[in-house]
């Protein structure tokens, strides 16, 4: 029971007084204030573990008075108030530490502070509630257990220290767990107060930075209603995640995990605050089942020398008029003092807490205990250094700046020190709930969170076997959608969170893999695979031999090759005929001799792409063309001016020789000479075409300069043309000997032939525009070879009675 004057629940004289404040009591039970009434006393039941921090504050502070180097010849005092984890007896507390009186603030003020530092409180509110009194004094408060990041504001809070790191630090540390074991999709909940909603909010913007979606966020209030923890329990069963994240205090994960228990709330991978995770109280109690594989940050553990003795020395005759320590001793071994309670054993005072396992007597985890000894031990560095350089009767209350200066090391090697905004270095570790041989829960280490880590690697494990929910070898799954298989992308659905999505197949020449949410474009030589999942080269197309068409086009190429050959032995054969003469048998084996070229640089098209064979395609080409019309034209000239001619007839032959080499050479030189041009300045060159066809990479030869190719076609066409229009012009001569009714044909068919060619070359594809070039190459040379030797061949074999002079001179027809 707390009286209506606010007295100290354990105190002890010295030449400095320190002063705590810790949650020694909680379960508060309801007030009804009025403004008409004193309020009633406050009904609380003792909080075992908040009890041995204020030994352990006790135990620190004799260990001080034991030193020889730390603060000689000054004795430490304390008082230690109860702030019953609520803020008007936090209220109540900071009066009687600041004035030593509790109730009243105006009558009793003496001006000057009762106490020069206070350690506490264990929650952020009372704390806050603790430095609005403090403040005015400029007394600093060091607390153990108060992590809101709300406390870092310098401004507002000029006179806080602290040995447990903010909860800026554990927020992004838990968002970092949760985003290491791949879990995208939690619930969370959290105490509605300080601690809980501003430690949330920094985990939710911390989540949504690292991608993981928060599928609801609900607050409880240890005195709050029960309808509104069965809200949320029944929210949390209803939920589809499979992982909670808890930010409670101690006191609201109790009262949570009696509703959990009560509606079978089982199978849930919990992830949890510093606040609960390493209670002993919750891995014993018939709900640690509940708990079993969590995980979460804890502050580190260490050893404090001769503390569990001192802790097992505790006994009411210590001080025999304390009421907390009578009040201790019934709830640890159920008795009472007074010999009127029922059916209640009576204690004998000479009980052994030796033979208790409880939080009390448990030293195995200390971890927030360490940092009451660490805030004790700062406090007292603080006076010893303020107290060495002193000078002019300096107010020893004023140790703020003095506290912001300490770097002590204490007994277990562990640095103590404040930065600028009173924090101490953030660095956790990471606890997993297992069970040992005997079946009970044990705190095991598993990783570490180094908030200072100079390469950004802030979480690392140490490889020890994690155990999950339900004490599962399986990790948990906790997606909203699962990853999307290699070839697919992730899509947004409207009006859901970034976690959940549908699964896109990848576009044409996109890949992606499941590390990845976005599809990727393929570099420009390389495609997608059929399944989207990897880039391949592409596929390399040009005209091969090997393919039917590329084989179809070379055997046409040979047989127009030999079939001219075999003409060519043929007017060998017969040279000495008067047909032979009369067609003009040098200009007729020259012609030959250049469709055989015309057939055979067909060949140059087929295959892949070379620098040599794309300067050879076109030149060899226009020049094997431009010597066969030559010889075309030649013969055409010769047989209007034979016919047209006014001198003798024996003499022309003597002069046509001569003018015949001529013409032939002269054109083939032009067409020579435009090649060698084209090829000096602009020559031909293999190129990767990769616009075309994205899946595929066409072998091509790129022309240097277009203009110097359709230079060299025009001119074979308008050589072309001035042989049709002279043979058009002997079209009349007598019919036994009307060559130039054939070359007339032959020009026709060629100028059709390559009239067509150019839409066809054009608008062909890839490799079909090489196979229309060879086409229109074979199809001209065929038409040439037909047209003016068939009819020869057909009276050299077949009718050799016609190969006469006299039947040549005739007016009968071939």
């Amino acid at each position: 029971m707390l009286g209506s004057r606010e007295l100290p629940l354990m105190s002890k004289e010295g030449d400095i007084v320190i002063g705590g404040a810790f949650s020694l009591h909680s379960q508060i039970s309801k007030l009804l204030l009025s403004w008409t009434e004193s309020p009633e006393r406050l009904t609380c039941s003792i909080n075992l573990r908040e009890f041995r921090f204020a030994q352990t504050m006790v135990f620190a502070i004799e260990e001080i008075n034991n030193s020889s180097f730390l603060l000689p010849n000054v004795s430490l005092g304390y008082k230690i108030f109860d702030s019953c984890a609520s803020a008007l007896p936090t209220t109540r507390a900071g009066m009687g530490l600041m004035n030593g009186e509790g109730r009243t603030f105006e009558k009793n003020c003496s001006g000057q502070s009762s106490v020069h530092a206070v350690v506490g409180t264990s929650e952020s509110s009372t704390t806050i509630v603790m430095l609005q009194i403090s403040g005015i004094f400029q007394i600093p408060v060091i607390s153990h257990f108060a992590t809101c990041a709300c406390l870092c504001n310098r401004k507002e809070y000029p006179s806080f220290f602290r040995t447990i790191p903010s909860d800026y630090y554990q927020s992004r540390a838990l968002a970092k767990l949760v985003k290491h074991f791949g879990w995208t999709w939690v619930g969370a909940v959290r105490s509605d107060n300080d601690y809980g909603n501003n430690g949330m909010a920094t985990f939710i913007e911390a989540a949504n930075q690292e991608g993981i979606c928060v599928e609801y966020s609900e607050a409880i209030s240890r005195t709050g209603s029960r309808e509104n923890v069965e809200r949320v329990v029944g929210v949390i069963r209803g939920g589809t995640a499979s992982v909670l994240v808890a930010f409670l205090a101690y006191d609201e994960m109790d009262v949570l995990l009696e509703e959990a228990l009560s509606q079978n709330l089982t199978e849930l991978q919990w992830v949890g605050s510093e606040s609960w995770i390493t209670s002993a109280h919750l891995a014993k109690k018939r709900y640690s089942g509940i708990l079993s594989g969590s995980l979460g940050f804890a502050i580190r553990k260490a050893k404090i020398s001769g503390l569990q003795d001192f802790l097992l020395k505790v006994n009411p005759s210590q001080e025999p008029q304390s009421n907390l320590l009578r009040e201790f001793w019934e709830t640890t071994f159920g008795c009472s003092f007074r010999s009127s309670t029922p059916d209640t054993k009576l204690c004998s005072g000479v009980e052994s807490l030796r033979d208790v396992d409880n939080a009390f007597t448990d030293v195995s985890e200390l971890r927030i205990s360490n940092n009451v000894y660490k805030a004790v031990y700062a406090v007292a560095h603080a006076l010893h250094s303020m107290l060495n350089c002193k000078q002019g009767g300096e107010n020893v209350t004023h140790v703020v700046k003095y506290l912001q200066d300490i770097n002590f090391t204490v007994e277990s090697g562990e640095n103590v020190y404040f930065d600028e905004n009173g924090d101490p270095a953030a660095i956790y570790e990471l606890v997993n709930w297992q069970r040992n041989p005997a079946g009970d829960v044990v705190f095991t280490t598993v990783g570490k969170y180094d908030a200072s880590h100079p390469d950004g690697n802030q979480l690392t494990m140490n490889g020890v076997n994690i155990t999950w929910a339900a004490e599962s070898v399986e990790k948990p799954l906790s997606v909203c959608s699962e990853n999307c298989l290699p070839g697919f992308r992730t899509a947004i659905i409207k009006g859901k969170p970034i976690c959940c999505f549908s699964c896109v197949p990848c576009a044409a020449g996109e890949v992606s893999n499941t590390s990845s949410a976005e599809c990727s474009q393929c570099p420009s030589e390389y495609w997608s695979n059929v399944n989207h999942s990897k880039c391949v080269p592409k596929v390399i197309e040009f005209l091969s031999y090997g393919e039917t068409m590329g084989a179809l086009l070379t055997a046409f190429s040979l047989c127009g090759a030999s079939l001219t050959l075999v003409v060519l032995c043929v007017f060998f054969r017969f040279r000495h005929t008067p047909l032979v003469k009369a067609s003009n048998s040098e200009l007729s084996f020259l012609l030959l001799f250049s469709l055989t070229l015309c057939f055979l640089c067909s060949l140059a098209f087929i295959g892949q792409p070379t620098a040599w064979s794309c300067m050879l395609r076109h030149t060899a080409c226009g020049v094997a063309f431009a010597l066969c019309i030559s010889c075309i034209l030649a013969k055409t000239i010769t047989v209007v001016m034979a016919f047209k001619a006014k001198r003798p007839a024996n003499m022309f032959p003597q002069c046509s020789a001569p003018l015949q080499r001529t013409s032939v050479i002269g054109c083939t030189l032009i067409q020579v000479f435009i090649c060698v041009i084209w090829l000096a300045f602009a020559p031909p060159f293999p190129h990767k075409n990769i616009v075309y066809a994205n899946e595929k990479i066409i072998l091509q030869c790129d022309l240097g300069s277009a203009v110097a190719f359709w230079a060299v076609l025009g001119y074979v066409g308008f050589l072309a043309l001035l042989c049709f229009i002279l043979a058009f012009l002997g079209r009349k001569l007598p019919d036994n000997f009307n060559e130039a009714k054939f070359i007339t044909f032959s020009m026709l068919i060629f100028s059709a032939v390559w009239l067509t060619f150019i839409p066809a070359y054009v608008s062909s594809p890839g490799k079909f525009t090489v196979a229309v070039e060879i086409f229109a190459i074979l199809a001209s040379s065929f038409g040439l070879l037909f047209c003016i030797f068939a009819p020869k061949c057909y009276i050299l074999l077949l009718k050799p009675e016609r190969n006469t002079k006299k039947h040549l001179m005739g007016r009968h027809k071939l």
